[in-house]
């Protein structure tokens, strides 16, 4: 009885690491030792790796116990392990032109695991930069402020493939509005929305350019982000019917200032045909000078001809490309509020142009109106002239 009480609690005992066969106890069989993987991205050996892209490495059935992932110059790539150990992922982009050597040790069951890998970035033909201005061509600097007719300008300083960097060009507002890029050529691309900004909309431009091939062996040389504020409402309606510049602040009317626009007309100097309008459309403020050099050698017409000059203005406010002024002439006081007399300018009284200086700021809104000659051009310093419909089929994709 004794006995056989025993033999059933060495029986129930061996259950947990015992088994009972036909010959008698044997042991169970352990299960296999696994060794630690390591794995590379990019994987060992691959050639033109995109400059944006990380390092990585990963590691299965272990932990990874160093990483030493240098350049070709003995730089190490900084970067960082998980808080499991199982993974490590470079602190900076590969960058361009570089060739890496990496290696990998890891412990697993069988111990540790030593693993290596080369791979080489893209190499560029050339680098091409962005320059984000406002439509004065000057570079915007953070928290700028600006009128309501704001045009963002992207310029590159090489032709790019349009079609690959729109996508990366991202503007977004706040309050949310819909705008769109309009491309001149393959260097520059303008953005508006299709009314004036709101007063107090911020405007964000993010070009995410680094890593991205441009087209031609071209890739972008850096990424930039800048925000600018809108801020009063200020509108300048000149009226060649009345002869007078109406101007508003949000909407209300501050000051009607009698103006002398350009006399019209066209006279060929020098084999060159030369235009005396003040052309209609709607031109924004680019900058002020006071005083400012005006000559008319500037725009083709010779100085020493009948009609040039070369003469210092006071209190001049520019509002096209191709030297379209607001200004100080009190010789034109006689004509201004009722004859044209200039050679495109628009001629104010000294006061006034003291006041309109102090009282503008870039990006604000010019308007002439009921003048001929032909419609103010896009590359005068008339985006806000084009047509909505025309202005969304000028983008990379249609």
């Amino acid at each position: 009885m004794a006995l056989g009480r025993r033999r059933l609690l060495i029986g129930f005992a061996g259950a947990g690491g015992l088994a009972l066969t036909g010959c008698g106890w044997v042991r169970d069989s352990a299960p296999p030792s696994t060794s630690a993987t390591i794995g590379f991205d990019p994987p060992p050996g691959t050639h033109d790796v995109q400059a944006r892209s990380h390092a990585t490495i990963t590691v299965t059935d272990g932990t990874l116990r160093s990483v030493d992932w240098t350049d070709e110059t003995g730089r190490s790539l900084p970067g960082a392990s998980s808080p499991d150990h199982r993974s490590w992922t470079s602190a900076e982009p590969l960058g361009y032109g570089h060739t890496y050597t990496a290696k990998a040790v890891a412990n697993g069951e069988t111990g540790d695991v030593t693993a290596t890998t080369t791979c080489t970035t893209v190499r560029p033909r050339q680098l091409v930069d962005v320059s984000l201005r406002s439509a004065n061509l000057v570079e915007l600097a953070e928290n700028d402020t600006y009128g309501i007719g704001f045009v963002l300008v992207a310029h590159f300083d090489e032709p790019v493939d349009r079609a690959a960097v729109e996508p990366h060009l991202e503007v977004t507002t706040d309050p949310p509005v819909t705008g769109a890029w309009y491309w001149l050529d393959d260097q520059n691309a303008h953005w508006r929305p299709e009314h004036y900004h709101a007063p107090g909309t911020r405007i964000t431009i993010a070009a995410e350019l680094f890593g991205l091939a441009l087209g031609e062996g071209r890739y972008g040389l850096r990424d930039q982000r800048v925000s600018v504020i809108i801020g009063p409402a200020h509108v300048a309606i000149a009226d060649d019917d009345t002869k007078q510049i109406e101007v508003f602040d949000n909407g209300n009317l501050v000051r009607t200032m009698p103006t002398s626009m350009g006399r019209g007309g066209t006279a060929v100097i020098g084999g060159r045909a030369m235009s005396f309008w003040t052309r209609p459309g709607i031109y924004t403020v680019l900058d002020q000078k006071d005083p400012v050099i005006m000559d008319s050698a500037s725009y083709g017409l010779p100085t020493n001809s009948g009609l040039g000059y070369r003469t210092s203005i006071n209190h001049a406010v520019r509002i096209s490309h191709d030297g379209i002024y607001v200004h100080e002439l009190a010789a034109t006081m006689w004509a201004q509020g009722n004859t044209n007399v200039s050679h495109g300018c628009l001629n104010i009284s000294p006061n006034d142009a003291a006041w309109f200086y102090d009282f503008v700021i870039p990006g604000d809104v010019v308007e002439v109106r009921n003048t001929g000659g032909d419609p103010l051009d896009i590359w005068q310093n008339g985006d806000w002239g084009i047509p909505w419909s025309d202005w969304l089929h000028g983008g990379a994709h249609t």
